[in-house]
Protein backbone atom coordinates (compact mmCIF):
# COMPACT_ATOMS: atom_id res chain seq x y z
CA UNK A 1 0.00 0.00 0.00
CA UNK A 2 3.18 2.12 0.55
CA UNK A 3 4.06 2.32 -3.31
CA UNK A 4 0.12 2.20 -4.09
CA UNK A 5 0.31 5.78 -1.51
CA UNK A 6 3.92 6.81 -3.70
CA UNK A 7 2.19 6.07 -6.79
CA UNK A 8 -0.61 8.52 -6.42
CA UNK A 9 1.16 11.03 -4.67
CA UNK A 10 3.53 11.33 -7.93
CA UNK A 11 0.64 11.69 -10.40
CA UNK A 12 -1.21 14.05 -8.04
CA UNK A 13 2.43 15.76 -8.59
CA UNK A 14 2.26 15.32 -12.82
CA UNK A 15 -1.48 16.40 -12.57
CA UNK A 16 -0.68 20.03 -10.86
CA UNK A 17 2.86 20.44 -12.54
CA UNK A 18 0.79 20.65 -15.89
CA UNK A 19 -2.13 22.87 -14.53
CA UNK A 20 -4.43 19.74 -14.16
CA UNK A 21 -5.83 19.58 -10.43
CA UNK A 22 -7.69 16.51 -10.15
CA UNK A 23 -9.92 17.62 -7.69
CA UNK A 24 -11.07 20.39 -10.26
CA UNK A 25 -11.56 17.39 -13.29
CA UNK A 26 -15.60 16.98 -14.00
CA UNK A 27 -13.95 15.92 -18.10
CA UNK A 28 -11.39 13.93 -19.24
CA UNK A 29 -8.27 15.11 -20.44
CA UNK A 30 -5.60 12.52 -21.49
CA UNK A 31 -3.51 12.88 -18.13
CA UNK A 32 -6.99 12.21 -16.26
CA UNK A 33 -7.32 9.25 -18.51
CA UNK A 34 -3.81 7.76 -17.66
CA UNK A 35 -4.78 8.05 -13.77
CA UNK A 36 -8.02 6.12 -14.19
CA UNK A 37 -6.08 3.35 -16.18
CA UNK A 38 -3.51 3.45 -13.29
CA UNK A 39 -5.51 2.20 -10.98
CA UNK A 40 -7.46 -0.60 -13.66
CA UNK A 41 -4.54 -1.49 -13.66
CA UNK A 42 -3.72 -1.74 -9.68
CA UNK A 43 -7.20 -3.66 -9.65
CA UNK A 44 -6.57 -5.94 -12.57
CA UNK A 45 -2.91 -7.27 -10.97
CA UNK A 46 -4.89 -7.78 -7.82
CA UNK A 47 -7.47 -9.79 -8.61
CA UNK A 48 -5.21 -11.79 -10.78
CA UNK A 49 -3.79 -13.06 -7.62
CA UNK A 50 -6.25 -15.63 -5.68
CA UNK A 51 -7.95 -14.66 -2.36
CA UNK A 52 -5.47 -16.08 0.50
CA UNK A 53 -6.38 -13.40 3.29
CA UNK A 54 -4.51 -11.16 5.33
CA UNK A 55 -1.77 -13.07 7.00
CA UNK A 56 1.70 -13.24 9.12
CA UNK A 57 5.02 -14.76 7.52
CA UNK A 58 4.45 -17.42 9.92
CA UNK A 59 1.24 -18.19 7.61
CA UNK A 60 -2.67 -17.95 8.15
CA UNK A 61 -3.55 -19.82 11.22
CA UNK A 62 -6.72 -22.50 10.80
CA UNK A 63 -10.15 -23.18 11.98
CA UNK A 64 -10.34 -19.63 13.95
CA UNK A 65 -14.25 -19.22 12.13
CA UNK A 66 -16.45 -22.23 12.76
CA UNK A 67 -19.49 -22.00 11.04
CA UNK A 68 -22.19 -21.66 13.78
CA UNK A 69 -25.51 -20.60 15.38
CA UNK A 70 -24.93 -17.41 17.07
CA UNK A 71 -28.71 -16.87 17.99
CA UNK A 72 -29.03 -13.51 15.81
CA UNK A 73 -31.65 -13.34 13.47
CA UNK A 74 -30.77 -12.01 9.90
CA UNK A 75 -34.31 -11.81 8.56
CA UNK A 76 -34.72 -8.65 8.50
CA UNK A 77 -31.56 -7.80 6.24
CA UNK A 78 -32.54 -10.60 4.13
CA UNK A 79 -35.69 -8.84 4.23
CA UNK A 80 -34.71 -5.39 3.52
CA UNK A 81 -31.85 -6.98 0.55
CA UNK A 82 -35.45 -8.57 -0.77
CA UNK A 83 -37.31 -5.57 -1.12
CA UNK A 84 -34.42 -3.45 -3.19
CA UNK A 85 -33.84 -6.10 -5.30
CA UNK A 86 -37.47 -6.09 -6.16
CA UNK A 87 -37.65 -2.30 -7.20
CA UNK A 88 -34.23 -2.88 -9.76
CA UNK A 89 -35.40 -3.36 -13.52
CA UNK A 90 -33.55 -6.20 -15.47
CA UNK A 91 -30.91 -3.54 -16.96
CA UNK A 92 -30.25 -2.42 -13.06
CA UNK A 93 -30.16 -5.72 -11.95
CA UNK A 94 -27.54 -6.71 -14.50
CA UNK A 95 -25.34 -3.77 -12.83
CA UNK A 96 -26.11 -4.90 -9.22
CA UNK A 97 -26.53 -8.99 -8.60
CA UNK A 98 -23.60 -10.93 -8.54
CA UNK A 99 -23.11 -14.63 -7.51
CA UNK A 100 -22.29 -15.06 -4.26
CA UNK A 101 -18.51 -16.12 -4.90
CA UNK A 102 -18.01 -13.46 -7.91
CA UNK A 103 -14.53 -11.71 -7.40
CA UNK A 104 -16.86 -8.51 -7.38
CA UNK A 105 -16.22 -8.21 -4.04
CA UNK A 106 -13.10 -7.26 -4.16
CA UNK A 107 -13.14 -4.59 -7.03
CA UNK A 108 -13.46 -1.13 -4.31
CA UNK A 109 -11.00 1.41 -4.11
CA UNK A 110 -10.62 4.41 -2.12
CA UNK A 111 -10.31 6.93 -4.34
CA UNK A 112 -12.85 9.50 -6.55
CA UNK A 113 -15.59 8.23 -8.67
CA UNK A 114 -13.80 10.06 -11.79
CA UNK A 115 -10.83 8.02 -11.90
CA UNK A 116 -12.67 4.50 -10.73
CA UNK A 117 -15.71 2.62 -12.27
CA UNK A 118 -17.78 0.96 -9.69
CA UNK A 119 -20.67 -1.46 -9.97
CA UNK A 120 -23.95 -1.09 -9.21
CA UNK A 121 -26.62 1.68 -8.66
CA UNK A 122 -25.69 4.96 -6.98
CA UNK A 123 -27.90 6.47 -4.70
CA UNK A 124 -27.79 9.59 -6.65
CA UNK A 125 -29.28 7.60 -9.74
CA UNK A 126 -31.99 5.78 -7.50
CA UNK A 127 -35.19 6.59 -7.94
CA UNK A 128 -37.28 7.68 -4.76
CA UNK A 129 -38.59 4.10 -3.93
CA UNK A 130 -35.10 2.59 -4.71
CA UNK A 131 -33.39 4.54 -2.62
CA UNK A 132 -35.78 4.06 0.56
CA UNK A 133 -35.10 0.54 -0.01
CA UNK A 134 -31.11 1.04 -0.06
CA UNK A 135 -31.02 2.90 2.85
CA UNK A 136 -33.78 0.23 4.60
CA UNK A 137 -31.04 -2.31 4.52
CA UNK A 138 -27.99 -0.01 5.60
CA UNK A 139 -30.72 0.97 8.96
CA UNK A 140 -31.35 -3.27 9.28
CA UNK A 141 -27.65 -4.13 8.98
CA UNK A 142 -26.04 -1.26 10.57
CA UNK A 143 -26.19 0.52 13.65
CA UNK A 144 -27.93 4.05 14.56
CA UNK A 145 -23.98 4.95 15.13
CA UNK A 146 -22.88 2.95 12.08
CA UNK A 147 -25.67 4.90 10.04
CA UNK A 148 -24.71 8.21 11.27
CA UNK A 149 -21.06 7.85 10.22
CA UNK A 150 -21.83 6.27 7.01
CA UNK A 151 -23.92 9.73 5.91
CA UNK A 152 -21.78 11.73 7.54
CA UNK A 153 -18.35 10.40 5.55
CA UNK A 154 -20.98 11.09 2.35
CA UNK A 155 -21.33 14.38 2.92
CA UNK A 156 -17.74 14.97 3.32
CA UNK A 157 -17.67 14.38 -0.18
CA UNK A 158 -20.31 17.22 -1.21
CA UNK A 159 -18.02 19.29 1.20
CA UNK A 160 -14.91 18.38 -1.31
CA UNK A 161 -17.22 19.12 -4.25
CA UNK A 162 -17.72 22.69 -2.81
CA UNK A 163 -14.12 22.89 -1.96
CA UNK A 164 -12.84 22.36 -5.67
CA UNK A 165 -15.72 22.89 -7.70
CA UNK A 166 -15.27 18.67 -8.81
CA UNK A 167 -17.73 17.23 -10.74
CA UNK A 168 -16.86 13.68 -9.92
CA UNK A 169 -17.30 14.43 -6.21
CA UNK A 170 -20.93 14.17 -4.50
CA UNK A 171 -22.68 12.89 -1.37
CA UNK A 172 -25.24 10.85 -3.19
CA UNK A 173 -22.40 8.89 -5.43
CA UNK A 174 -22.13 5.70 -3.60
CA UNK A 175 -22.77 2.30 -5.24
CA UNK A 176 -24.83 -0.68 -3.98
CA UNK A 177 -24.15 -4.24 -5.08
CA UNK A 178 -26.16 -7.35 -3.75
CA UNK A 179 -23.96 -10.80 -4.27
CA UNK A 180 -25.98 -13.94 -3.95
CA UNK A 181 -29.65 -14.30 -3.52
CA UNK A 182 -30.19 -12.96 -0.20
CA UNK A 183 -32.00 -16.03 2.09
CA UNK A 184 -32.02 -17.08 5.57
CA UNK A 185 -29.60 -19.97 5.67
CA UNK A 186 -27.49 -20.07 1.99
CA UNK A 187 -24.63 -17.49 1.64
CA UNK A 188 -24.84 -13.93 0.15
CA UNK A 189 -24.13 -10.06 1.06
CA UNK A 190 -23.98 -6.50 0.00
CA UNK A 191 -21.16 -3.55 -0.49
CA UNK A 192 -21.35 0.23 -0.66
CA UNK A 193 -18.88 1.25 -2.35
CA UNK A 194 -17.50 4.77 -2.77
CA UNK A 195 -15.13 7.88 -1.97
CA UNK A 196 -14.34 7.28 1.61
CA UNK A 197 -16.46 4.53 2.67
CA UNK A 198 -16.86 0.91 1.34
CA UNK A 199 -18.60 -1.64 3.45
CA UNK A 200 -18.23 -5.35 2.64
CA UNK A 201 -21.51 -7.31 4.28
CA UNK A 202 -21.29 -10.98 3.89
CA UNK A 203 -24.69 -13.14 5.36
CA UNK A 204 -24.99 -16.50 6.01
CA UNK A 205 -27.76 -18.03 8.31
CA UNK A 206 -27.36 -15.73 11.35
CA UNK A 207 -23.80 -15.40 11.11
CA UNK A 208 -22.47 -11.86 9.49
CA UNK A 209 -18.98 -10.87 8.66
CA UNK A 210 -18.61 -6.94 7.71
CA UNK A 211 -15.11 -6.71 6.55
CA UNK A 212 -13.30 -5.22 4.53
CA UNK A 213 -14.59 -1.92 5.64
CA UNK A 214 -13.46 1.30 4.60
CA UNK A 215 -13.56 4.83 6.37
CA UNK A 216 -12.43 8.16 5.69
CA UNK A 217 -12.69 11.74 5.53
CA UNK A 218 -11.70 14.85 4.20
CA UNK A 219 -12.24 17.17 5.72
CA UNK A 220 -12.75 15.33 8.90
CA UNK A 221 -13.90 18.68 10.32
CA UNK A 222 -16.41 21.10 8.09
CA UNK A 223 -15.94 24.73 8.66
CA UNK A 224 -17.72 25.92 5.68
CA UNK A 225 -20.31 25.33 2.92
CA UNK A 226 -23.82 22.96 3.57
CA UNK A 227 -22.32 20.83 6.05
CA UNK A 228 -20.44 23.37 8.65
CA UNK A 229 -20.41 21.51 11.51
CA UNK A 230 -19.76 18.17 10.38
CA UNK A 231 -17.55 15.89 12.50
CA UNK A 232 -16.21 12.65 11.39
CA UNK A 233 -13.82 9.61 13.19
CA UNK A 234 -12.73 11.97 16.46
CA UNK A 235 -13.56 9.34 18.77
CA UNK A 236 -11.72 6.67 16.97
CA UNK A 237 -9.35 9.89 16.84
CA UNK A 238 -9.26 10.43 20.86
CA UNK A 239 -9.94 7.14 22.22
CA UNK A 240 -6.56 6.20 20.03
CA UNK A 241 -4.21 8.76 21.68
CA UNK A 242 -6.21 8.30 24.79
CA UNK A 243 -4.79 4.87 24.96
CA UNK A 244 -1.78 5.65 23.78
CA UNK A 245 -1.03 8.15 26.84
CA UNK A 246 -2.30 5.85 29.11
CA UNK A 247 0.53 3.70 28.69
CA UNK A 248 4.24 4.00 30.36
CA UNK A 249 7.11 5.35 29.16
CA UNK A 250 8.76 1.49 28.49
CA UNK A 251 5.04 0.73 27.09
CA UNK A 252 4.70 3.45 24.89
CA UNK A 253 8.58 2.65 23.42
CA UNK A 254 7.08 -0.71 22.79
CA UNK A 255 4.16 0.41 21.03
CA UNK A 256 6.16 2.71 18.92
CA UNK A 257 7.36 1.55 15.51
CA UNK A 258 8.22 4.91 14.67
CA UNK A 259 7.89 8.76 16.54
CA UNK A 260 7.93 10.50 13.58
CA UNK A 261 4.73 10.65 11.26
CA UNK A 262 5.43 11.94 8.02
CA UNK A 263 3.62 10.30 5.37
CA UNK A 264 0.79 7.37 5.06
CA UNK A 265 1.59 4.82 6.90
CA UNK A 266 -2.03 2.27 6.04
CA UNK A 267 -1.09 -1.14 4.52
CA UNK A 268 -4.32 -3.04 4.48
CA UNK A 269 -6.44 -0.89 2.62
CA UNK A 270 -7.97 -1.89 -1.10
CA UNK A 271 -6.25 -4.29 -2.63
CA UNK A 272 -4.42 -5.47 0.02
CA UNK A 273 -6.35 -8.88 0.63
CA UNK A 274 -3.69 -10.71 1.08
CA UNK A 275 -1.25 -8.50 2.78
CA UNK A 276 1.88 -10.35 4.53
CA UNK A 277 1.96 -8.08 7.61
CA UNK A 278 3.32 -9.65 10.97
CA UNK A 279 2.87 -8.44 15.14
CA UNK A 280 3.65 -5.49 16.18
CA UNK A 281 4.27 -3.05 18.61
CA UNK A 282 3.11 -4.05 22.35
CA UNK A 283 0.90 -7.69 22.97
CA UNK A 284 -2.16 -6.87 24.95
CA UNK A 285 -1.06 -9.53 27.85
CA UNK A 286 1.58 -7.53 28.91
CA UNK A 287 -0.86 -4.23 29.56
CA UNK A 288 -2.81 -3.78 32.75
CA UNK A 289 -6.55 -4.38 33.31
CA UNK A 290 -7.54 -0.84 32.55
CA UNK A 291 -4.77 -0.70 29.52
CA UNK A 292 -7.13 -3.39 28.20
CA UNK A 293 -10.48 -1.90 29.04
CA UNK A 294 -9.41 1.14 26.99
CA UNK A 295 -7.98 -1.33 24.34
CA UNK A 296 -11.40 -3.30 23.84
CA UNK A 297 -13.73 0.29 23.69
CA UNK A 298 -11.40 1.56 21.42
CA UNK A 299 -11.63 -1.60 19.09
CA UNK A 300 -15.80 -1.83 20.23
CA UNK A 301 -15.94 1.74 18.61
CA UNK A 302 -15.20 0.38 15.51
CA UNK A 303 -17.10 -2.78 15.62
CA UNK A 304 -19.93 -1.00 16.64
CA UNK A 305 -20.55 0.54 13.46
CA UNK A 306 -22.57 -3.11 12.97
CA UNK A 307 -26.00 -3.55 14.64
CA UNK A 308 -25.87 -4.24 18.16
CA UNK A 309 -26.31 -7.82 18.78
CA UNK A 310 -24.14 -8.79 15.72
CA UNK A 311 -21.51 -6.63 17.35
CA UNK A 312 -22.07 -8.71 20.59
CA UNK A 313 -20.93 -11.78 18.83
CA UNK A 314 -18.11 -9.98 17.18
CA UNK A 315 -16.59 -8.36 20.35
CA UNK A 316 -16.56 -12.36 22.00
CA UNK A 317 -14.74 -13.44 19.11
CA UNK A 318 -11.94 -10.34 19.74
CA UNK A 319 -11.92 -10.88 23.62
CA UNK A 320 -11.21 -14.53 22.94
CA UNK A 321 -7.81 -13.13 20.73
CA UNK A 322 -6.93 -10.45 23.69
CA UNK A 323 -4.07 -11.83 24.52
CA UNK A 324 -2.66 -12.25 21.19
CA UNK A 325 -4.14 -8.85 20.42
CA UNK A 326 -0.99 -5.77 19.21
CA UNK A 327 -1.26 -2.42 19.35
CA UNK A 328 1.27 -0.15 17.10
CA UNK A 329 1.97 3.38 16.77
CA UNK A 330 3.38 6.02 14.52
CA UNK A 331 3.90 9.53 15.48
CA UNK A 332 4.06 11.56 18.72
CA UNK A 333 1.54 11.36 21.69
CA UNK A 334 1.07 15.01 22.11
CA UNK A 335 -2.60 16.29 21.68
CA UNK A 336 -2.51 17.72 18.90
CA UNK A 337 -0.27 14.85 17.34
CA UNK A 338 -0.84 13.54 13.75
CA UNK A 339 -0.29 9.74 14.33
CA UNK A 340 -1.07 5.98 12.75
CA UNK A 341 -2.08 3.06 14.82
CA UNK A 342 -2.50 -0.33 14.26
CA UNK A 343 -4.73 -3.18 16.31
CA UNK A 344 -3.73 -6.51 15.42
CA UNK A 345 -5.19 -9.94 16.37
CA UNK A 346 -5.94 -13.38 14.73
CA UNK A 347 -9.57 -12.27 14.06
CA UNK A 348 -9.22 -8.45 13.56
CA UNK A 349 -7.10 -5.89 12.01
CA UNK A 350 -7.55 -1.77 12.27
CA UNK A 351 -5.67 0.74 10.78
CA UNK A 352 -6.34 4.67 11.86
CA UNK A 353 -4.14 6.96 9.37
CA UNK A 354 -3.95 10.89 9.41
CA UNK A 355 -3.25 11.27 5.75
CA UNK A 356 -1.83 13.88 3.55
CA UNK A 357 -4.05 16.27 2.16
CA UNK A 358 -5.36 16.15 -1.41
CA UNK A 359 -8.35 17.72 -1.68
CA UNK A 360 -7.88 20.27 1.02
CA UNK A 361 -4.11 21.51 0.20
CA UNK A 362 -5.54 24.84 -0.35
CA UNK A 363 -5.68 24.39 3.56
CA UNK A 364 -3.46 22.74 4.45
CA UNK A 365 0.59 22.30 3.98
CA UNK A 366 1.41 20.27 1.18
CA UNK A 367 2.61 16.37 1.61
CA UNK A 368 2.69 16.95 5.03
CA UNK A 369 -0.37 14.23 7.03
CA UNK A 370 -2.73 16.66 9.10
CA UNK A 371 -5.51 15.36 11.07
CA UNK A 372 -8.27 16.88 8.36
CA UNK A 373 -7.01 13.54 6.53
CA UNK A 374 -7.88 10.25 7.94
CA UNK A 375 -8.24 6.55 6.41
CA UNK A 376 -9.50 3.72 8.12
CA UNK A 377 -9.97 0.63 7.57
CA UNK A 378 -10.87 -2.57 9.45
CA UNK A 379 -10.58 -6.31 8.38
CA UNK A 380 -10.74 -10.14 9.19
CA UNK A 381 -7.59 -11.93 8.74
CA UNK A 382 -6.57 -15.41 8.39
CA UNK A 383 -8.85 -15.38 5.15
CA UNK A 384 -12.57 -14.58 6.40
CA UNK A 385 -12.54 -11.36 4.86
CA UNK A 386 -15.60 -10.88 2.91
CA UNK A 387 -16.90 -14.09 4.76
CA UNK A 388 -14.75 -16.21 2.48
CA UNK A 389 -13.66 -18.88 4.99
CA UNK A 390 -17.45 -19.36 5.91
CA UNK A 391 -17.96 -19.29 2.33
CA UNK A 392 -15.28 -22.01 1.35
CA UNK A 393 -16.25 -24.40 4.36
CA UNK A 394 -20.41 -23.67 3.06
CA UNK A 395 -19.29 -24.66 -0.37
CA UNK A 396 -17.23 -27.71 0.63
CA UNK A 397 -20.79 -29.38 1.33
CA UNK A 398 -23.30 -27.58 -0.31
CA UNK A 399 -23.82 -28.08 -4.33
CA UNK A 400 -24.73 -24.50 -5.70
Amino acid sequence: MKVQNCLWVIMVAMLSTSGLCIAQQDKYSNDFLAVKKHFSDIEVAALAERFEGLSTSQGKQQELFPIRNTGVSTAPIVEAAKAYLSLLSTPELIRTQFAVDDPEWRRWFNVDNGIYVRQGLSLKEMNHEQRKAAWGLLESSLSAKGLDLSKNIMKTDRTLSELNGHGFLDEDLYFLTIMGTPDDKEPWGWQMDGHHLVINYFVMGDQVVMTPTFLGAEPAVTTSGKYAGNKVLQAEQDRGLALMQSLTTDQQQAATLSSRKTHDNMQAAAHQDNLVIDYSGIKASVLDEEQQHKLLDLIGSYVANMKESHAKVRMDEVRTHLENTWFAWVGDVNDDSVFYYRIHSPVILIEFDHQVPVGTEMLHENGVPTRDHIHVVIRTPNGNDYGKDLLQQHLATHKH
